[in-house]
């Protein structure tokens, strides 16, 4: 292991965390049995500037992620992957490294071995903690500004084009930041021990002159600590942020503050670009590269114009309000790992309530694009409802109205697929998608529900060796389609519906030779010998009580069911693994491991992939059960086909 390259704490995981704890026990205990609250004090701004330090990278990442607001801004078009997810997930060990030093300084004595300016320093930043010097110092930030120009950028500028130049240190420290192929706010920090070190001197020579100086103040740390942060995340935010035309009025500027742009040439041109935050020593130092501001012209420019347009939609929506706190532009490190409640998010739930009160009334402003596939050749759009806003009546026509505004968007974009998630293709909304193709027959653009792959899927899964199969939500698109083709193998289906029509219709649809195996059955201990269920509609823990030991319960139902027989085993929905070849994913699709899409999902890329260009909307075509599954597995996707306990 190189000295200094990994983090003393880097076996720890999130119990790292629990190194804040020494900090918060302090201020407790100070409150509790202390008449001097001046350690108290102190430790609670480490750990207020902490959480504000962490709030600044979440919310430039935030804005980062937002797709229906940067995605013409962005400067490398590529989506941050799993893999550089996860190279980042600890970017934020430099802020707890800040917050050990800092606890440092307030624990030192000035007379051990601190001499005349170590006392004159701790008896400084003992008067600002008392509150016995102004909130504000005007001085301070005079003091401050020319330290930063004077000392914290050259020695940054110099350090960082050493480690460039010095082939040892960047390839044992260097590299782990340059690592991270599209810059991110989350990519500010993340780097080595060593350099998080060099770092902070950097960051903290400023702010400690101007304590000893005397002219520190409270705002004075605070406004230093967090702005430090926020125009390091400025950098690395991959959004072209400032307008070509302030730099032409105030030329100035140009060397005065960095742009996303010119932060983003250096990790293309590593000879290029090494300042801070300040131009002019690129410009003092001959490594400026020099097309820094053209390109930044040339991005603001081409805002707002035709970008390079997705072939495959994929238009999603939420299911509840807490998954809908599951999109990367919230928590990019909680959106790339399957969802699950977690605690962190029941504080938040209110405020995301009213989030989706907001999007009732201005439902259009939300329609945003997730994630993107294959270099932005797919993306996934979402309409702005939550899975229980389907069931209600009033809500059918908004709801209709937005899927139809977005293929309307698709279709004028050139977009050639558009595929319909579970809920925007309910048959009782809109027939499977069948509304918007009869009511716009001219369209481009090709409406998929992507469900003849999700039957195939499910069909796969079911042992050939099955001889009989029970079947829930029987009448349904899929279940149809399972009915038929299950018959035709020979297998004896007892279709569960209480429709006498239905049913017939249903069977009448099988061959002659076939149509016996299909079997009407209206209770649930009609099975209670059948041990292969295919689940369409959520079962009860009573109604899984009928199936018998042994049984194991394939489903297509969203949600999921609970797994209440621990004598029993669980499929997954019916999901597919995209091809390894896919590129700029790092968002799980709700509870699907990473790399793992829905089935209708994949469907409708399977449908772009191939070419077809007729719409699958309405009932599922039966004899394409197979077609559709064999290109699939021609392009590279895979079944799960997982069993779970």
């Amino acid at each position: 292991m190189v000295t200094l390259s990994a983090w003393p704490w880097g076996n720890f995981g999130n119990l790292k965390y629990l190194l804040y704890a020494p900090l918060a026990a302090q201020v407790v205990y100070s409150i509790a049995y202390e008449e001097d609250y001046t350690r108290a004090f102190w430790c609670l701004n480490i750990l207020i500037i902490c959480g504000l330090k962490g709030l600044v990278h979440v919310l430039w990442s935030t804005y980062n992620n937002m797709l229906f607001l940067t995605r013409t801004l962005r400067i490398n078009p590529k989506g941050v992957d799993f893999k550089q997810i996860d190279h980042e997930w600890h970017w934020d060990n430099y802020i707890l490294l800040q917050a050990i030093l800092a606890s440092i300084i307030c624990y030192m004595s000035p007379t051990r071995q601190l001499g005349q300016i170590g006392a004159t320093f701790y008896e400084n930043t003992m008067m600002m903690m008392n509150n016995t010097i102004p909130l504000w110092n005007t001085k301070g930030f005079i003091v401050l500004l020319v330290l930063h120009v004077t000392f914290s950028e050259p020695l940054y500028y110099f350090f960082h084009r050493s480690s460039h130049r010095n082939n040892y240190f960047f390839t044992r420290y260097h590299s782990f930041h340059h690592s991270s192929p599209v810059p991110n706010p989350m990519t500010a920090n993340n780097a080595t021990l060593l350099e998080s070190l060099i770092l902070c001197v950097v960051a903290g020579v400023p702010l400690i002159g101007s304590c000893l100086l005397g002219v520190g103040s409270i705002s004075l740390i605070y406004v230093y600590a967090i702005m430090f942060d926020f125009l390091r995340c400025l950098g690395h935010c991959n959004v072209e942020i400032f307008s070509h035309k302030l730099f032409e009025t105030l030329p100035i500027l140009q060397y005065l503050i960095y742009t996303p742009t010119y932060h983003s040439l250096h990790h293309q041109d590593m000879e290029t670009n090494f300042c801070l935050f300040m131009p002019i020593f690129d410009v003092l130092g001959n490594t400026l590269n020099p097309n820094s501001w053209e390109l930044q012209k040339k991005i603001r420019l081409a805002a707002g114009k035709p970008q390079r347009v997705p072939e495959f939609v994929f238009l999603a929506h939420g299911v509840d309000v807490m998954s809908a706190m599951h999109a990367p532009f919230l928590f990019r490190s909680f959106a790339s790992m399957p969802y699950t409640t977690r605690l962190f998010l029941l504080p938040m739930w209110p405020f995301t309530f009213m989030v989706m009160l907001g999007m009732w009334v201005w439902s259009k402003a939300f329609l945003y694009s997730f994630y993107t596939l294959r270099n932005n050749l797919c993306q996934n759009w979402a309409v702005p409802r939550l899975g229980f806003h389907y069931f209600l009546p009033f809500a059918k026509q908004g709801i209709n109205n937005l899927i139809e505004d977005a293929i309307l968007r698709a279709d004028k974009l050139g977009v050639r697929v558009i595929s319909l998630a579970a809920l925007n293709k309910n048959e009782a909304l809109n027939g499977g998608g069948t509304l918007f193709v009869n009511k716009h027959p001219d369209l481009r653009v090709r409406v998929v529900h992507g469900n003849t792959l999700t039957a195939a899927v499910i069909l796969n899964e079911v042992s050939k060796d099955v001889k009989e199969v029970f079947l829930t939500g029987a009448t349904s698109k899929l279940g149809r389609a399972i009915a038929l083709y299950l018959c035709r193998r020979g297998v004896k289906v007892l279709m569960l519906t209480l429709s006498v029509e239905r049913f017939q219709k249903i069977q009448k649809e099988a061959p002659a030779e076939f149509q016996n195996y299909l079997v009407q059955v209206t209770k649930y201990n009609a099975a209670q010998h059948c041990k292969t269920w295919i689940v369409g509609k959520w079962l009860t823990p009573r109604e899984q009580s009928w199936a018998p030991a042994g049984t194991h319960f394939h489903q297509f139902v969203v949600p999921p069911i609970l797994k209440f027989r621990r004598n029993c085993t669980y499929g997954d929905l019916a999901a597919m693994r995209l091809p390894k070849d896919v590129q700029g994913v790092g968002t799980c699709e709700y509870t699907m491991e990473r790399g793992v899409v829905h089935a209708c999902h994949a469907g409708g890329l399977v449908h772009m992939l191939e070419g077809w260009e007729h719409h699958e909307v309405g009932a599922i075509d039966v004899d394409r059960i197979d077609i559709v599954w064999e290109a699939a597995m021609r392009h590279g996707l895979s079944s799960l086909s997982s069993l779970s306990d």
